[in-house]
């Protein structure tokens, strides 16, 4: 975001500079760069509390536990999204055709949405997500709130 631009009604949009002093390295690279951590790596891949999965960089919530699912692909997977906290766009880097998942509010890489790979959930979609783009409240957190 160049810092002329105004920033839509809502975003939390920040300049390059303002994402490093509040990300670390990891998750600069990740969120802010489209990178991706190695599969099996993240410490939301296995987890299945109770709770909501929220955007490491603005805090906005994005999936329900209820819509966490294990797909054996070594990264967290969903089959839904909280309406209107993910955004999707076509992502060809790399010689692949892909569709890439950001959080809508900041912008940030979340990771990819795959579509008709047989999983049984409601939408017959993956939520391909990096762990380190994403932070946990349980659901005991979220009802103090």
């Amino acid at each position: 975001m160049s810092d002329s631009a105004a920033p839509a009604p809502g975003s939390k949009a920040k300049s390059d500079s303002e994402w490093r002093a509040i990300l670390n390295k990891e998750q600069f690279r990740i969120l802010r760069e489209q990178g991706t951590e190695s599969p099996g790596t993240g410490k939301y891949d296995k987890h299945y509390e109770e709770g909501v999965y929220s955007c490491a960089g603005c805090g906005t919530p994005l999936y329900k536990s209820t819509t966490k699912f294990s797909s054996g692909c070594g990264w967290p997977a969903f089959f839904d999204a909280i309406p209107g906290a993910v955004s999707r766009r076509d992502d060809s880097r790399y010689g692949l055709t892909r569709t890439e998942i950001t959080c809508t509010a900041c912008g940030g890489h979340l990771g990819h949405v795959f579509k008709g790979e047989g999983f049984n959930t409601p939408t017959d979609e993956r939520h391909c997500v990096n762990s380190i783009s994403l932070n946990f409240s349980s659901e005991d957190d979220v009802k103090k709130d």
